[in-house]
């Protein structure tokens, strides 16, 4: 008749329904540590025998991808209840609002090697060759670094002695040599407030004092 029939692709039939591939993506998402190689194993409750690479093209098709964990600060119940607090507080503020916010905080800066993940191509057995390491020490010398900025733009950063913490004398004088001017220069005799976190420094009986 002249007409075309396309036929269904040959190869092997699927090991997994839909029905059991939603449960291996449950399984998943219950601990999202198991590996692919731990899966097969309570995968086979529900009556698939599959390999980890069976595994693996499942939790692909889903958009489940392996990646390294994201690190963020442990939160406790106190931290979860009073970060909503202050969301639900502030939570109708316009952009006007927040422009007369100067937020300040201080962090930490290893000053020898690298604290984040370094990524290095390499051939088998060259895992430990000079150029494939990123040496350690097992103190790091730091610096603290302490800054401040608005919506109306960036102060001045202050960085401490080595390896000194920051603690309330010194939080006292970084407020008066470098907050205030600061506030002076981006907001004049305009009000503002000063946002920072809840480090025992900036809680101070000395500093309350000083900055009321």
């Amino acid at each position: 008749s002249g007409s075309i029939v396309v036929k269904k692709a040959s190869g092997l039939p699927r090991k997994s329904s839909k029905h059991q591939d939603r449960l291996l993506k449950l399984i998943q998402l219950q601990d999202r540590s198991t590996t692919s190689t731990e899966l097969p194993q309570e995968w086979q409750q529900a009556g698939v025998s599959a390999l980890a690479r069976t595994v693996r093209r499942r939790l692909l098709e889903d958009g489940l991808v392996s990646r390294r964990a994201a690190k963020k600060p442990l939160l406790s119940r106190k931290n979860i209840r009073d970060r909503l607090i202050f969301c639900k507080r502030y939570r109708d503020w316009t952009a006007e609002d927040w422009g007369k916010v100067i937020f300040s905080d201080e962090s930490p800066f290893p000053l020898f090697g690298d604290s984040g993940i370094k990524l290095v191509r390499r051939r088998q057995g060259e895992r430990y060759h000079q150029s494939c390491v990123m040496p350690t020490v097992k103190h790091p010398e730091t610096i603290h670094v302490w800054g401040c900025f608005s919506a109306k733009g960036v102060g001045s950063l202050t960085i401490l002695s080595k390896n000194t913490a920051m603690n309330k004398e010194w939080y006292q004088h970084v407020l008066r040599e470098q907050l205030l001017p600061t506030i002076q220069e981006q907001f004049g005799d305009e009000q503002c407030l000063s946002q920072h976190d809840g480090a025992p420094c900036h809680k101070a009986t000395k500093w309350q004092c000083f900055y009321n």
